[in-house]
């Protein structure tokens, strides 16, 4: 909280010295002493009386702006820390630097790494679960198969075990999506305010765990052969502790990743060719999270291995794999504990303070959300004006104008996801009704993050730095835009190839019952599936960018959590669309998602087009210099006189 020094304290203790006098030409001008943190009042009554008004204002502002007496200790040694590396080894670009050196993105710092091997094994032990269940709901166990879900060998037949139908699947498959990604809001928040991130991330691991052993319990063969009133009810449980544990540990761990970068600012270094180049903390960011995402994707290639493993041999080995490689998870966070930085938990959220300035700025603009200055009317140096005293500082109103806007851009998510694979389970059902030449039918998922993890590094390592070079830069909003774009064609693919499927299914428009499959080979699928992959390179990374650039440290956690659920809110529109995700109204299903987000995307480039340029704003303690100083220093001159 911003703290401004009262009128009072400042009219008996200044000296007589004019507001632009200088050290020599003020006679009772003393070098200043050491003196104690700010919020002791000896700022004011040792040190007003000897020194001239200019100074004293910068070397409060400086104090106030350089140290938090509401910090705790392990902050306020951070924040010692990144402003010494700052200082020493991160020389700041000079205004002829920024202008004619070359930007690159900054090296991960190693234990980001470690973090990236958590996130690998949750995403291999989620996906690993997750990729089966349209199949294990949708399918009942095969005639002729092994009694653990897999169908005779040589067969066209899909695994099975529950047989509820196609419907039931996307039902409980959308639920499941919509949980995983709507619990992320009470654990982000629960991770800001009260435990921390890192502890969030271990709790979340330990349900996963719960719920692997059920899941692998439920799945052994002699309770799949007792009926659905057997097996259903452990699935479910399963199911929905995965999602719960999800809900934990997706929104904190990217942050948790991203604050090891303890320097935020924009500095120079030399190569070793010789060059000197600025390296770009929004370029380090980008980087940082085209590798996270890159890992992701290695996690959710995992399902190659249970695909196949659902095919050959049964269910109770699929969720043996993805228990298996969830037992990493502790392992790593147990020996990358002491070297991770641990932000910790802020105490009170910002985010209350958040909802206060909305509701300020409203009564104040009289309810006009359409202008320009809309936030600048709760800002407390401008509520002072009008005698009104508030708790929040100059800098939390701009937080929230910025913070406001990321999650206005994540809100065009939600069609875009529905474009992306598809709805609920008409991926696999399609796959179902084509030659497989006995390939599971949900194999091609998996070329989903096989195409990522090909195109990550071609973006990260080759595309964009081949751009940097020749002075092009692709702003966020743009990149968000090509992976629409990108979804949209994708969309279109399944469409067409949900039309041709129609057309030579031996039971034409209703080919997801028909006892036999279309001569067309799933390979068609490719074409949805790797522009599918490619769209979210652009989107989704750069609204994990977004997320955390553009919200204050203490709502990182929640700021990321609206982001993912967005696809909570996709999971939502898809079970408003259950009652048509069905034969004959498939290609519809395809088609009118792309209609919505090729309209939205127009929208959306002229909606945020300014936020391709604006201020990255990543470095908190400058933003506090630039935002605060000039602000608090103006206050208190305009008191004086």
């Amino acid at each position: 909280m911003q703290k401004h020094l009262h009128k009072g304290d400042r009219i008996v203790s200044l000296s007589s010295c004019p507001l632009s006098s200088t050290s020599e030409q003020c006679p009772t001008y003393r070098k200043p002493t050491k003196r104690s943190i700010p919020g002791n009042e000896s700022i004011v009554a040792d040190t007003i009386t000897t020194r001239p008004l200019v100074e004293f204002l910068e070397d409060a502002v400086h104090h106030h702006t350089s140290h938090d007496i509401e910090k705790q200790p392990y902050e306020a040694t951070a924040s010692a820390t990144a402003i010494s590396e700052d200082d020493e080894s991160h020389p700041a670009p000079t205004e002829d630097e920024n202008k004619t050196l070359r930007k690159v993105a900054g090296s991960l710092p190693i234990i980001a790494y470690s973090l990236c091997v958590v996130e690998f094994a949750e995403c291999a032990s989620y996906y690993g679960a997750q990729t089966v269940f349209s199949n294990f709901i949708e399918f009942p166990l095969p005639e002729g198969g092994n009694g653990a879900g897999a169908p005779a060998r040589g067969s066209e037949d899909t695994a099975g075990a529950l047989g509820m139908g196609l419907q039931a699947s996307s039902a409980l498959v959308l639920l499941f999506a919509f949980l995983a990604y709507v619990i992320p809001i009470l654990g982000g928040w629960w991770a800001d305010v009260y435990v921390g991130r890192y502890k969030a991330i271990c709790v979340g691991v330990a349900i996963y765990g719960i719920a692997h052993i059920i899941q692998i319990v439920g799945a052994i063969p002699s309770v799949l052969q007792r009926g659905t009133s057997n097996s259903a009810p452990p699935f479910i449980i399963g199911l929905l502790l995965l999602a719960f544990g999800a809900g934990l540990f997706k929104p904190n761990i990217a942050p948790t990743v991203l604050d090891q970068f303890r320097s935020h600012k924009p500095y120079t270094k030399s190569l070793k060719s010789g060059e000197k180049v600025i390296v770009d903390p929004e370029m380090s960011t980008q980087r940082a999270m085209l590798i996270f995402f890159g890992v992701v994707n290695i996690g959710a290639f995992y399902p190659l291995a249970t695909t196949y493993a659902e095919k050959y041999i049964g269910y109770w080995l699929v969720s043996l794999l993805a228990g298996i490689v969830y037992f990493l998870l502790p392992i790593v966070l147990a020996l990358a504990y002491k070297r991770t930085h641990r932000l910790p938990p802020s105490g009170s959220s910002d985010f209350i303070n958040a909802l206060k300035i909305i509701i300020m700025a409203l009564r104040q603009n009289k309810f006009q959300v359409w202008r320009r200055d809309f936030f600048d009317a709760a800002k407390p140096s401008i509520l002072a004006t009008q005698g009104i005293q508030v708790e929040w500082s100059e800098k939390l109103v701009d937080d929230a104008r910025r913070t406001l806007a990321a999650t206005e851009v994540f809100f065009y998510f939600p069609i875009y996801n529905l474009n992306d694979g598809g709805i609920g389970s008409v991926s696999t059902n399609q796959g179902a009704s084509m030659t497989t030449k006995g390939a599971p039918n949900d194999l091609l998922s998996n070329f989903n993050p096989l195409t990522i993890i090909v195109t990550i590094p071609i973006l990260s390592h080759i595309f964009y730095p081949a751009l940097n070079r020749f002075g092009i830069r692709i702003g966020r909003i743009n990149r968000v835009a090509i992976g629409f774009a990108l979804a949209a064609i994708a969309g279109t693919c399944g469409a067409l190839v949900q039309w041709r499927l129609y057309k030579t299914s031996p039971c034409g428009y209703y080919a997801s019952s028909c006892d036999g499959v279309s001569p067309i080979s799933i390979l068609w699928q490719l074409a949805n599936t790797m522009l599918s992959a490619m769209s979210e390179c652009f989107a989704n990374v750069t609204a994990y960018e977004i997320a955390y650039a553009r919200s204050p440290p203490s709502m990182r956690g929640l700021v990321m959590a609206v982001s993912l659920f967005m696809t909570a809110l996709s999971s939502a529109l898809g079970e408003i669309l259950i009652p048509v995700t069905k034969d004959p109204y498939l290609i519809w299903v395809w088609a009118a998602p792309v209609v919505a987000l090729v309209i939205q995307t127009l929208f959306f480039l002229y909606r945020f087009r300014d936020m391709n340029d604006d201020e990255y704003m990543l470095d908190e303690k400058n933003y506090e210099n630039d935002a605060g100083s000039e602000s608090t220093k103006t206050v208190l001159e305009k008191e004086i006189s």
